[in-house]
């Protein structure tokens, strides 16, 4: 992954096999302010609608992407799929009075359709095969729920990247979340800290990808990201973002 910058935006860059471009964003280069400084992406959070519409635009246009293509959908921390039509969302560009329809994992095999997740802590993971493109919200709870099988049942997987996430140095969990991973072998924690990115890594291993890229980034840690645990909850919204070639 490289860093890449236009118009004062940063963001983090993959190449999914040749096939898929995927994108993170930090919190940097947007218009928000106080706690939600300044690319806050997420409308249900406590922001100015506007600023955050105005975030939407700038990242559009900064990854040369058209907004109104854009797919999302309202992230409830499962492994609920949608699969992205030719239809124009708008829940990204044009968000209506309600929100859009459940799914925390996005799939398409369009061209030129940015599938897009938010977050704040959790995994943002997008996987690519020669049957399409999955944009993944991944925490703990929809790890465990199954949503990288799920994905991979549906478009398979050649490659993958996980971005910028709550790392091992900063993940303390109870006993529970520790025995849902249990089945995946040791060495996934350090005292009471999960290592939430080589949890998706296994995961992804097993449903057969044969290639994944990580970040290595916490954004617990890390003052460029937005990270709920870290800023007690009312924060913004980065997002994870990808299309096919």
């Amino acid at each position: 992954m490289n860093w890449r910058e236009k118009h004062g935006l940063p963001w983090l860059e993959a190449d999914l096999a040749g096939e898929a471009t995927v994108c993170f964003t930090s919190r940097k280069g947007g218009v928000s302010e106080g706690p939600f400084e300044s690319l806050n992406l997420g409308i249900l959070t406590e922001d100015r609608r506007e600023d955050v519409m105005a975030n939407r635009r700038q990242l559009a246009s900064a990854l040369d992407i058209d907004a109104d293509r854009v797919v999302m959908g309202r992230q409830v921390h499962g492994a609920g799929l949608d699969y992205a039509g030719p239809e124009i969302p708008g829940a990204y560009a044009s968000p209506g009075p309600g929100p859009p329809p459940e799914a925390d994992g996005q799939l398409t095999d369009e061209t030129d359709r940015p599938l897009l997740v938010l977050v704040a802590d959790c995994l943002p993971v997008a996987m690519v095969s020669d049957r399409g493109l999955a944009m993944l919200h991944c925490g703990w709870r929809g790890l465990a729920a199954g949503i990288i099988d799920a994905a991979a049942l549906q478009i398979g997987g050649w490659a993958a990247a996980i971005g910028p996430g709550i790392g091992p140095c900063c993940f303390e969990v109870g006993p529970e979340v520790e025995a849902a991973f249990a089945h995946l072998g040791p060495g996934l924690m350090n005292g009471r800290n999960l290592d939430l990115p080589e949890v998706a890594r296994r995961l992804l291993e097993r449903a057969g990808v044969e290639t994944v890229e990580s970040a290595g980034i916490c954004t617990h840690c890390d003052e460029r990201f937005f990270s709920h645990r870290r800023d007690g909850g009312i924060t913004g919204r980065q997002a994870g973002i990808a299309w096919l070639n």
